[in-house]
Protein backbone atom coordinates (compact mmCIF):
# COMPACT_ATOMS: atom_id res chain seq x y z
CA UNK A 1 0.00 0.00 0.00
CA UNK A 2 3.10 2.53 -0.83
CA UNK A 3 0.76 4.97 -3.16
CA UNK A 4 -1.76 7.41 -2.17
CA UNK A 5 -4.35 5.28 -4.28
CA UNK A 6 -3.75 2.35 -2.46
CA UNK A 7 -3.96 3.81 1.17
CA UNK A 8 -7.07 5.95 0.46
CA UNK A 9 -8.73 2.86 -0.94
CA UNK A 10 -7.54 0.52 1.96
CA UNK A 11 -8.68 3.78 4.42
CA UNK A 12 -12.03 3.92 2.59
CA UNK A 13 -12.60 -0.21 3.16
CA UNK A 14 -11.40 0.32 6.81
CA UNK A 15 -14.28 3.09 6.81
CA UNK A 16 -16.56 0.67 5.54
CA UNK A 17 -16.91 -1.92 8.10
CA UNK A 18 -18.39 0.56 10.31
CA UNK A 19 -21.83 0.32 8.62
CA UNK A 20 -21.28 -3.20 8.68
CA UNK A 21 -22.27 -3.51 4.90
CA UNK A 22 -25.22 -0.70 3.51
CA UNK A 23 -28.15 -0.55 5.01
CA UNK A 24 -27.89 -2.47 8.35
CA UNK A 25 -30.96 -0.68 9.65
CA UNK A 26 -32.77 -1.16 6.64
CA UNK A 27 -32.35 -5.37 6.75
CA UNK A 28 -32.39 -4.68 10.79
CA UNK A 29 -35.01 -2.73 11.53
CA UNK A 30 -37.97 -4.45 9.83
CA UNK A 31 -36.93 -7.20 12.24
CA UNK A 32 -36.13 -5.72 15.36
CA UNK A 33 -39.50 -3.91 14.96
CA UNK A 34 -41.46 -6.77 14.15
CA UNK A 35 -40.79 -8.58 17.33
CA UNK A 36 -40.94 -5.80 19.31
CA UNK A 37 -44.24 -4.93 17.29
CA UNK A 38 -45.79 -8.48 18.51
CA UNK A 39 -44.34 -8.70 22.13
CA UNK A 40 -46.03 -5.44 22.64
CA UNK A 41 -49.63 -5.94 21.50
CA UNK A 42 -49.57 -10.11 22.94
CA UNK A 43 -50.53 -10.52 19.35
CA UNK A 44 -54.12 -12.25 19.60
CA UNK A 45 -54.04 -15.71 18.34
CA UNK A 46 -55.44 -15.17 14.59
CA UNK A 47 -53.37 -12.90 13.61
CA UNK A 48 -50.45 -15.11 14.80
CA UNK A 49 -52.19 -17.91 12.33
CA UNK A 50 -52.26 -15.27 9.78
CA UNK A 51 -48.33 -14.71 9.93
CA UNK A 52 -47.23 -17.90 10.06
CA UNK A 53 -49.88 -19.22 7.33
CA UNK A 54 -48.27 -16.93 4.92
CA UNK A 55 -44.26 -16.64 5.95
CA UNK A 56 -41.49 -17.79 4.41
CA UNK A 57 -39.67 -20.47 5.84
CA UNK A 58 -36.03 -22.33 5.59
CA UNK A 59 -34.43 -25.50 7.13
CA UNK A 60 -31.36 -24.08 7.37
CA UNK A 61 -30.97 -24.73 10.71
CA UNK A 62 -30.70 -28.25 11.18
CA UNK A 63 -33.17 -30.28 14.05
CA UNK A 64 -29.50 -31.72 15.17
CA UNK A 65 -27.33 -28.58 14.93
CA UNK A 66 -26.45 -27.01 18.02
CA UNK A 67 -28.76 -24.86 20.71
CA UNK A 68 -28.80 -22.67 23.24
CA UNK A 69 -28.81 -24.79 26.34
CA UNK A 70 -31.42 -22.03 27.83
CA UNK A 71 -29.76 -21.75 31.73
CA UNK A 72 -30.41 -18.90 34.13
CA UNK A 73 -31.89 -16.34 31.32
CA UNK A 74 -33.49 -18.18 28.91
CA UNK A 75 -31.21 -16.76 26.53
CA UNK A 76 -31.99 -17.52 22.39
CA UNK A 77 -29.41 -16.44 19.80
CA UNK A 78 -31.13 -14.59 16.56
CA UNK A 79 -28.85 -14.25 13.26
CA UNK A 80 -30.36 -11.13 11.13
CA UNK A 81 -29.05 -11.94 7.80
CA UNK A 82 -29.80 -8.78 5.28
CA UNK A 83 -29.17 -9.42 1.91
CA UNK A 84 -28.52 -6.52 -0.63
CA UNK A 85 -30.34 -8.48 -3.60
CA UNK A 86 -32.44 -5.95 -5.64
CA UNK A 87 -34.45 -9.71 -6.69
CA UNK A 88 -37.79 -10.56 -4.76
CA UNK A 89 -37.80 -14.30 -3.21
CA UNK A 90 -38.05 -16.08 -6.05
CA UNK A 91 -35.30 -14.20 -8.09
CA UNK A 92 -37.42 -12.11 -10.34
CA UNK A 93 -36.62 -8.73 -10.88
CA UNK A 94 -38.59 -6.03 -8.90
CA UNK A 95 -41.29 -3.77 -11.15
CA UNK A 96 -39.26 -1.00 -12.47
CA UNK A 97 -41.42 2.22 -10.57
CA UNK A 98 -40.07 0.23 -7.24
CA UNK A 99 -36.79 0.23 -8.59
CA UNK A 100 -36.48 3.90 -9.27
CA UNK A 101 -38.33 4.54 -6.25
CA UNK A 102 -35.42 2.52 -3.84
CA UNK A 103 -32.84 4.87 -5.70
CA UNK A 104 -30.70 1.95 -5.50
CA UNK A 105 -29.57 0.78 -8.98
CA UNK A 106 -30.67 -1.91 -11.59
CA UNK A 107 -32.08 -5.10 -10.85
CA UNK A 108 -28.76 -7.04 -11.52
CA UNK A 109 -26.79 -5.03 -8.57
CA UNK A 110 -26.44 -6.09 -5.03
CA UNK A 111 -25.89 -10.13 -5.41
CA UNK A 112 -26.05 -12.90 -2.64
CA UNK A 113 -23.30 -11.34 0.00
CA UNK A 114 -25.04 -11.26 3.10
CA UNK A 115 -23.80 -7.77 3.63
CA UNK A 116 -25.51 -7.19 7.06
CA UNK A 117 -24.92 -9.59 9.86
CA UNK A 118 -26.24 -9.27 13.05
CA UNK A 119 -26.16 -11.69 16.05
CA UNK A 120 -29.27 -10.84 18.13
CA UNK A 121 -28.98 -12.17 21.73
CA UNK A 122 -32.10 -12.17 23.90
CA UNK A 123 -31.98 -13.21 27.24
CA UNK A 124 -35.49 -14.09 29.61
CA UNK A 125 -34.18 -12.70 32.44
CA UNK A 126 -34.67 -8.57 32.25
CA UNK A 127 -31.78 -7.93 30.60
CA UNK A 128 -31.70 -5.62 27.70
CA UNK A 129 -31.33 -7.71 24.16
CA UNK A 130 -27.59 -7.23 22.58
CA UNK A 131 -27.06 -6.90 18.83
CA UNK A 132 -23.98 -7.54 17.54
CA UNK A 133 -23.02 -6.71 14.49
CA UNK A 134 -20.30 -8.69 12.31
CA UNK A 135 -18.34 -6.50 10.24
CA UNK A 136 -18.98 -7.88 6.85
CA UNK A 137 -15.09 -8.23 5.72
CA UNK A 138 -13.70 -10.34 8.27
CA UNK A 139 -11.33 -12.56 7.04
CA UNK A 140 -12.53 -16.43 8.26
CA UNK A 141 -12.76 -19.97 7.77
CA UNK A 142 -16.13 -20.77 5.35
CA UNK A 143 -17.95 -23.56 6.87
CA UNK A 144 -20.16 -25.42 4.69
CA UNK A 145 -19.11 -23.94 1.05
CA UNK A 146 -17.88 -27.54 -0.73
CA UNK A 147 -15.77 -26.20 -3.01
CA UNK A 148 -13.38 -22.81 -3.71
CA UNK A 149 -11.74 -20.90 -1.10
CA UNK A 150 -11.34 -21.76 2.37
CA UNK A 151 -11.46 -18.56 3.52
CA UNK A 152 -12.66 -15.14 2.96
CA UNK A 153 -14.81 -12.15 3.96
CA UNK A 154 -17.60 -13.62 5.94
CA UNK A 155 -20.40 -11.85 3.74
CA UNK A 156 -19.27 -14.21 0.96
CA UNK A 157 -20.29 -18.13 2.21
CA UNK A 158 -23.98 -17.23 1.02
CA UNK A 159 -23.44 -16.26 -2.20
CA UNK A 160 -20.34 -18.72 -2.94
CA UNK A 161 -22.59 -22.05 -1.46
CA UNK A 162 -25.44 -21.05 -3.26
CA UNK A 163 -23.62 -20.64 -6.68
CA UNK A 164 -21.93 -24.05 -6.04
CA UNK A 165 -25.40 -25.69 -5.51
CA UNK A 166 -27.24 -24.45 -8.75
CA UNK A 167 -24.46 -25.19 -10.69
CA UNK A 168 -24.49 -28.40 -9.00
CA UNK A 169 -28.30 -28.70 -9.60
CA UNK A 170 -28.04 -27.87 -13.05
CA UNK A 171 -25.85 -30.48 -13.77
CA UNK A 172 -27.46 -33.30 -12.24
CA UNK A 173 -30.76 -31.71 -14.70
CA UNK A 174 -32.24 -29.45 -13.13
CA UNK A 175 -34.02 -26.77 -15.14
CA UNK A 176 -37.04 -24.57 -13.08
CA UNK A 177 -35.18 -21.21 -12.45
CA UNK A 178 -37.36 -20.94 -9.35
CA UNK A 179 -36.39 -24.40 -8.16
CA UNK A 180 -32.50 -23.29 -8.35
CA UNK A 181 -33.29 -20.22 -6.54
CA UNK A 182 -35.30 -21.51 -3.83
CA UNK A 183 -32.53 -24.46 -3.18
CA UNK A 184 -29.44 -22.11 -3.95
CA UNK A 185 -30.55 -19.97 -1.29
CA UNK A 186 -31.56 -22.77 0.80
CA UNK A 187 -27.67 -23.76 0.24
CA UNK A 188 -26.39 -20.25 0.86
CA UNK A 189 -28.69 -19.58 4.47
CA UNK A 190 -27.27 -23.07 5.54
CA UNK A 191 -23.16 -21.95 4.77
CA UNK A 192 -23.62 -18.23 6.13
CA UNK A 193 -25.62 -19.76 9.34
CA UNK A 194 -22.70 -22.51 9.55
CA UNK A 195 -19.82 -19.97 8.79
CA UNK A 196 -20.83 -17.29 11.44
CA UNK A 197 -21.58 -20.16 14.35
CA UNK A 198 -18.06 -21.42 13.83
CA UNK A 199 -16.55 -17.92 13.79
CA UNK A 200 -18.97 -16.59 16.61
CA UNK A 201 -18.50 -20.23 18.62
CA UNK A 202 -22.24 -19.75 20.17
CA UNK A 203 -25.44 -21.60 18.94
CA UNK A 204 -27.80 -19.94 16.50
CA UNK A 205 -31.20 -20.44 17.16
CA UNK A 206 -32.99 -18.80 14.74
CA UNK A 207 -32.80 -17.24 11.20
CA UNK A 208 -34.26 -14.36 9.89
CA UNK A 209 -33.25 -12.65 6.04
CA UNK A 210 -34.42 -9.97 4.51
CA UNK A 211 -33.41 -8.41 1.38
CA UNK A 212 -33.37 -4.69 0.76
CA UNK A 213 -37.21 -3.92 -0.15
CA UNK A 214 -38.71 -5.28 2.91
CA UNK A 215 -37.49 -2.10 4.39
CA UNK A 216 -39.11 -0.32 2.06
CA UNK A 217 -42.16 -1.88 2.34
CA UNK A 218 -41.52 -1.57 6.11
CA UNK A 219 -40.84 2.35 5.48
CA UNK A 220 -43.79 2.28 3.27
CA UNK A 221 -46.77 0.36 5.89
CA UNK A 222 -45.89 2.81 8.71
CA UNK A 223 -46.29 6.24 6.02
CA UNK A 224 -42.57 7.63 7.01
CA UNK A 225 -40.46 7.87 10.21
CA UNK A 226 -39.46 11.19 11.92
CA UNK A 227 -35.46 11.75 12.09
CA UNK A 228 -33.58 14.71 13.17
CA UNK A 229 -29.96 16.04 11.84
CA UNK A 230 -27.97 18.37 13.33
CA UNK A 231 -26.83 19.64 9.96
CA UNK A 232 -28.23 19.60 6.47
CA UNK A 233 -26.92 17.27 4.32
CA UNK A 234 -26.89 16.62 0.73
CA UNK A 235 -25.39 13.42 -1.36
CA UNK A 236 -26.35 12.53 -5.13
CA UNK A 237 -25.02 8.92 -4.42
CA UNK A 238 -28.20 7.35 -1.93
CA UNK A 239 -30.66 10.38 -3.00
CA UNK A 240 -30.03 12.21 0.18
CA UNK A 241 -31.28 15.69 0.84
CA UNK A 242 -31.95 17.33 4.24
CA UNK A 243 -32.81 20.00 6.11
CA UNK A 244 -31.58 20.36 9.77
CA UNK A 245 -34.10 19.45 12.65
CA UNK A 246 -36.38 17.17 12.98
CA UNK A 247 -38.62 15.82 10.08
CA UNK A 248 -40.75 13.20 8.61
CA UNK A 249 -39.45 11.50 5.55
CA UNK A 250 -41.18 9.15 3.07
CA UNK A 251 -40.13 4.97 2.37
CA UNK A 252 -37.86 6.85 -0.26
CA UNK A 253 -36.47 9.36 1.91
CA UNK A 254 -36.00 6.95 4.62
CA UNK A 255 -34.08 4.66 2.15
CA UNK A 256 -31.61 7.56 1.91
CA UNK A 257 -31.23 8.10 5.40
CA UNK A 258 -29.86 5.00 6.02
CA UNK A 259 -27.74 4.64 2.92
CA UNK A 260 -25.75 8.01 3.13
CA UNK A 261 -22.28 7.76 3.87
CA UNK A 262 -20.58 10.24 1.61
CA UNK A 263 -20.82 13.95 2.84
CA UNK A 264 -20.69 12.93 6.03
CA UNK A 265 -17.49 13.88 8.64
CA UNK A 266 -17.25 10.06 9.78
CA UNK A 267 -18.41 8.45 7.00
CA UNK A 268 -20.02 4.61 7.89
CA UNK A 269 -19.71 5.70 10.93
CA UNK A 270 -22.45 8.52 11.40
CA UNK A 271 -24.49 6.35 8.94
CA UNK A 272 -24.34 3.84 11.26
CA UNK A 273 -25.57 6.36 14.22
CA UNK A 274 -28.41 7.27 11.71
CA UNK A 275 -29.52 3.44 10.83
CA UNK A 276 -29.82 2.86 15.31
CA UNK A 277 -31.71 6.48 15.28
CA UNK A 278 -33.55 4.85 12.75
CA UNK A 279 -34.90 2.14 14.58
CA UNK A 280 -35.31 4.36 18.07
CA UNK A 281 -37.74 6.14 15.58
CA UNK A 282 -39.86 3.53 14.27
CA UNK A 283 -40.15 1.79 17.75
CA UNK A 284 -41.61 5.06 19.11
CA UNK A 285 -43.78 5.70 16.25
CA UNK A 286 -45.43 2.33 16.85
CA UNK A 287 -45.79 2.49 20.75
CA UNK A 288 -47.14 6.56 19.80
CA UNK A 289 -49.78 5.73 17.08
CA UNK A 290 -50.96 2.64 18.98
CA UNK A 291 -50.27 0.38 16.03
CA UNK A 292 -49.91 -1.91 18.86
CA UNK A 293 -53.64 -2.22 19.63
CA UNK A 294 -54.58 -1.63 15.80
CA UNK A 295 -55.50 -5.06 13.97
CA UNK A 296 -55.16 -3.37 10.38
CA UNK A 297 -52.32 -2.09 11.20
CA UNK A 298 -50.99 -5.20 12.72
CA UNK A 299 -52.17 -6.65 9.41
CA UNK A 300 -50.16 -4.84 7.04
CA UNK A 301 -46.95 -5.03 8.97
CA UNK A 302 -47.43 -8.41 8.56
CA UNK A 303 -47.96 -8.04 5.04
CA UNK A 304 -44.72 -6.92 5.02
CA UNK A 305 -43.34 -9.90 6.20
CA UNK A 306 -45.11 -12.43 3.97
CA UNK A 307 -43.25 -10.49 0.99
CA UNK A 308 -39.50 -9.83 2.15
CA UNK A 309 -39.18 -12.15 5.27
CA UNK A 310 -37.71 -15.64 6.22
CA UNK A 311 -37.70 -17.47 9.29
CA UNK A 312 -36.15 -20.68 9.95
CA UNK A 313 -38.92 -23.96 10.48
CA UNK A 314 -38.11 -24.51 13.74
CA UNK A 315 -38.84 -20.66 15.47
CA UNK A 316 -42.31 -20.88 17.07
CA UNK A 317 -43.08 -17.12 16.65
CA UNK A 318 -45.61 -17.22 19.74
CA UNK A 319 -43.44 -18.80 22.20
CA UNK A 320 -40.86 -16.63 21.71
CA UNK A 321 -43.09 -13.39 22.38
CA UNK A 322 -44.27 -15.20 25.58
CA UNK A 323 -40.56 -15.51 26.54
CA UNK A 324 -38.57 -11.88 25.25
CA UNK A 325 -40.72 -9.13 26.91
CA UNK A 326 -37.16 -7.10 27.34
CA UNK A 327 -36.96 -6.22 23.49
CA UNK A 328 -39.89 -3.88 23.72
CA UNK A 329 -37.49 -2.36 26.49
CA UNK A 330 -34.10 -1.93 24.80
CA UNK A 331 -31.80 -3.37 22.26
CA UNK A 332 -28.01 -2.32 22.74
CA UNK A 333 -25.85 -2.54 19.53
CA UNK A 334 -22.25 -3.33 19.57
CA UNK A 335 -20.28 -3.49 16.79
CA UNK A 336 -17.48 -6.22 16.88
CA UNK A 337 -13.59 -5.75 16.53
CA UNK A 338 -11.65 -5.92 14.22
CA UNK A 339 -7.70 -6.17 14.56
CA UNK A 340 -6.53 -4.20 11.18
CA UNK A 341 -7.20 -4.11 7.41
CA UNK A 342 -5.06 -5.69 5.63
CA UNK A 343 -4.55 -7.37 1.37
CA UNK A 344 -5.41 -11.15 0.99
CA UNK A 345 -5.42 -12.24 -2.54
CA UNK A 346 -5.81 -9.00 -3.72
CA UNK A 347 -8.71 -8.53 -1.68
CA UNK A 348 -8.85 -5.84 1.08
CA UNK A 349 -10.18 -7.70 4.15
CA UNK A 350 -10.57 -7.23 8.00
CA UNK A 351 -8.37 -9.07 10.70
CA UNK A 352 -9.43 -10.30 13.66
CA UNK A 353 -8.52 -11.68 16.87
CA UNK A 354 -10.91 -14.41 17.24
CA UNK A 355 -10.64 -14.83 21.05
CA UNK A 356 -11.36 -11.43 21.16
CA UNK A 357 -14.27 -11.17 18.95
CA UNK A 358 -15.99 -14.13 21.11
CA UNK A 359 -15.35 -13.56 24.76
CA UNK A 360 -17.27 -9.83 23.62
CA UNK A 361 -19.97 -12.10 22.59
CA UNK A 362 -20.00 -14.25 25.51
CA UNK A 363 -19.31 -11.25 27.55
CA UNK A 364 -22.83 -9.87 29.89
CA UNK A 365 -24.17 -7.04 28.26
CA UNK A 366 -23.63 -3.39 29.94
CA UNK A 367 -26.65 -0.93 29.78
CA UNK A 368 -27.03 2.30 30.53
CA UNK A 369 -29.33 4.22 32.73
CA UNK A 370 -33.15 3.58 32.03
CA UNK A 371 -34.44 6.48 29.98
CA UNK A 372 -31.56 7.02 28.09
CA UNK A 373 -32.42 7.19 24.40
CA UNK A 374 -29.46 7.16 23.04
CA UNK A 375 -26.24 6.97 24.36
CA UNK A 376 -22.78 5.82 22.42
CA UNK A 377 -19.47 5.13 23.91
CA UNK A 378 -16.09 6.47 22.32
CA UNK A 379 -15.65 6.38 18.97
CA UNK A 380 -13.26 4.39 17.65
CA UNK A 381 -9.61 5.89 16.60
CA UNK A 382 -9.21 5.27 12.69
CA UNK A 383 -5.77 4.47 12.67
CA UNK A 384 -3.79 3.77 9.55
CA UNK A 385 -3.90 0.23 7.65
CA UNK A 386 -0.82 -2.02 8.56
CA UNK A 387 -0.54 -0.24 11.72
CA UNK A 388 -0.64 -3.60 14.05
CA UNK A 389 -2.58 -1.18 16.34
CA UNK A 390 -5.92 -2.69 17.51
CA UNK A 391 -9.42 -1.11 16.69
CA UNK A 392 -11.17 0.35 19.78
CA UNK A 393 -14.74 -0.62 18.74
CA UNK A 394 -16.24 0.13 21.92
CA UNK A 395 -19.26 2.13 20.75
CA UNK A 396 -22.53 1.27 22.28
CA UNK A 397 -26.05 2.72 21.65
CA UNK A 398 -28.89 1.70 23.29
CA UNK A 399 -32.37 2.39 22.47
CA UNK A 400 -35.10 2.38 25.59
CA UNK A 401 -38.45 3.48 26.08
CA UNK A 402 -37.42 6.52 28.20
CA UNK A 403 -38.48 9.79 27.80
CA UNK A 404 -34.96 10.50 25.47
CA UNK A 405 -31.60 12.00 26.75
CA UNK A 406 -28.68 13.67 25.31
CA UNK A 407 -29.33 15.87 21.76
CA UNK A 408 -32.95 14.98 20.80
CA UNK A 409 -35.16 16.31 19.55
CA UNK A 410 -38.43 15.11 21.53
CA UNK A 411 -37.06 11.65 22.21
CA UNK A 412 -35.42 11.67 18.32
CA UNK A 413 -31.99 11.42 18.99
CA UNK A 414 -30.39 13.91 16.56
CA UNK A 415 -27.41 12.51 14.73
CA UNK A 416 -24.89 13.93 11.95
Amino acid sequence: MGDDSAAGAAVRSRRRWWAVGGLVVARTAWVLTSVVLMVASGVAWATYQDLDAGMQRSDAIAADAPRSPGGADGAVNILLMGLTTRLDLNGDPLPEDLLRRLNAGESDRGGYNANTLMLLHVPNNGSPATAFSVPRDDYVDFVGVPAGPKQGKIKEAYGRAKEIEEDRLTANGLRDRHELERLGREAGRRAQVETVRAFLNVPIDHLVELSLVGFYHLADALGGVDVCLNNATRDHFSGANFPAGRQHLDAAQALSFVRQRHELANGDLDRTRRQQAFLASVTRQLKGRGVFSDLGALRALLGVAKQDVVLDSGWDILDFIRQAPNLAGGVQFRTLPILDVTTVDGQIVNTVDRAAVRAMVSAPAVRSAPGTSAVAGPRPALTAPGSGERQRVSEILVIDEGPGGGEAANGIPCVD
